[in-house]
């Protein structure tokens, strides 16, 4: 076999898909001379990974660049390959081949040296983010991807468990006030296609675009709900501001103004966001919600 797998995307998956686990990670090298062959495409360079998916650059056999993706079939990852044929390459990386029984994908080719991040100025990012989450909400959710509404009144059925495990009165308020503002609008959830993890490293130079989108985690739902990833990453500019509310808001503005959203129901989707990690948090076994989400929500709460 001409493919290892990493030893750090096992551990990956060991911890946060376990129900791929050793199984899936023993046939990927197999996975990947099926397609290596059956598309016919040739390595061409070393492999990369991310938490779930392995990523090589190829060759196809007219000597197009290109990348094969292999990550386990979840509810994550089920509907990815569906949301980059709608885009069809319009904002996000092109979709070339998929095969929806493995989930494997085969990618345009895109840069992994030269992520978003790198920008310095991060205006000039947000700038780049509102472009595309402008052009990826534009489309209309296919049928069949998940909808927000559904996961929304997942959530706001955990928040009193989550709240009975929680230790202070301050968290259990901010669980609470969160699930608040997800209340008053799950009745009205929308229908755009959402990415619902475009954040900086999330974003790809590329050679038919200057940035491209990857790895979207597809969603039906009001495009409210993409704002919070460009707010919390890259926190260390925000701290460094000196004026966390400021930063937070200054971020938050500038996407609601570019996106032409309603600044109040993008502040509850943002909000909502905030109790989803909240939830995910105090289910992995956390007792304490983490400071920079109740930040993030002391900040948005100005435009709730």
């Amino acid at each position: 076999m001409r493919i290892k797998v990493p030893e750090a995307l096992t551990e990956s998956h060991l911890r946060f898909e376990q129900d791929a686990g050793p199984g899936w990670n023993a046939a990927l090298p197999a996975l990947a001379e099926r397609y290596l062959d059956e598309w016919e495409l040739r390595l061409d360079g070393e492999p990369r990974h991310g938490i779930v998916a392995l990523v090589l650059p190829v060759l196809r056999a007219d000597g197009t660049p290109a990348a094969l993706k292999l990550q386990p079939v979840t509810s994550e990852t089920v509907d990815e390959a569906l949301a980059l044929h709608t885009w069809a390459g319009d904002g996000s990386v092109l979709l070339l081949d998929s095969d929806p029984e493995t989930g494997t994908m085969l990618l345009e080719r895109l840069d992994p040296e030269r992520p978003l991040s790198v920008v310095p100025d991060v205006m000039k990012s947000l700038e780049v983010l509102a472009a595309l989450l402008r052009r990826l909400s534009a489309h209309p959710a296919p049928a069949g991807i998940r909808h927000l509404g559904d996961v929304t009144r997942g959530m706001l059925e955990r928040v009193d468990e989550a709240a009975a495990r929680v230790y202070g009165d301050r968290d259990r308020y901010w669980l609470r006030w969160c699930a608040g503002a997800v209340a008053e609008l799950v009745s009205e959830p929308g229908d755009r296609l959402l990415h619902w993890d475009l954040h900086y490293d999330n974003v790809l130079a590329g050679e038919r675009e200057p940035w491209l989108a990857i790895d979207p985690k597809p969603l039906a739902g009001d495009p409210g709900f993409e704002l919070f990833p460009a707010l919390w990453n890259r926190w260390d500019e925000v701290i460094a501001s000196g004026d966390v509310p400021r930063a937070v808001l200054r971020r938050f503005d500038f996407l609601v103004d570019a996106l032409g959203l309603d600044p109040r129901r993008a502040a509850g989707w943002t909000l909502g966001r905030v109790l989803q990690n909240f939830l995910w948090d105090v289910a992995e076994g956390e007792r304490v919600l983490a400071e920079i989400l109740v930040r993030v929500a002391e900040a948005v709460r100005a435009r709730w």
